[in-house]
């Protein structure tokens, strides 16, 4: 990953870009699946598709946190204030085990890793969400390990998904990185 710290324009945009497509492929595609964890598909595919194209420390982050505020504004989802927390836990986790893998590992790998990381922590809010209400602690433990069954699917899924795009990019010159 690069180390410098502005941020160009054009990453700027792009991070924007993903972050509302995020959310707005989000509120479009209000499936009622019956499943929970969902949602995790289209926030590890957009998240790992920033982290690929920039490559950079806190691009997860920006996109995440630009996302939950887009999403919290339009009111997308339920949960008002807590709807920022299911969009940038995630991306944080995300970013900081981003720094730890090393870049030895395959791109699958490393991003079938980040999607389960991110859906953990976005289990997290799940788990918080039910404190609050009063659950007892295992029923709280039981709930969040069902999320991260259910959730973990739909994360891997779409972090399989980022690979051949990013192999895509840069068979077409748009990637002007050499190693992601």
């Amino acid at each position: 990953m690069k180390k410098k710290l502005p941020l160009s324009l054009q990453d700027s945009l792009f991070i924007g870009f993903c972050a509302t497509l995020l959310v707005a492929l989000t509120s479009m595609l209000r499936l009622k699946l019956g499943i929970s964890g969902h949602s995790m598909f289209l926030m590890s595919f957009f998240y790992l598709i920033c982290y690929g194209v920039l490559g950079r420390f806190g691009s997860m982050i920006a996109c995440g946190g630009i996302a939950g505020l887009v999403a919290m504004a339009l009111g997308v989802g339920k949960g008002g204030p807590m709807i920022l927390l299911k969009f940038i836990l995630p991306a944080i986790a995300m970013d900081l085990v981003a720094l730890l893998l090393p870049l030895t590992l395959s791109l699958h790998w490393r991003c079938m890793i980040l999607g389960i990381v991110g859906c953990m922590a976005w289990a997290v809010k799940v788990a918080l969400s039910n404190v609050l209400a009063g659950m007892a602690f295992d029923v709280v433990l039981i709930q969040w390990g069902a999320s991260v069954l259910k959730g973990g699917f739909f994360a891997t899924l779409g972090a399989l998904l980022v690979p051949p795009v990013l192999h895509r990019l840069k068979a077409h010159d748009l990637l002007h990185r050499d190693k992601f």
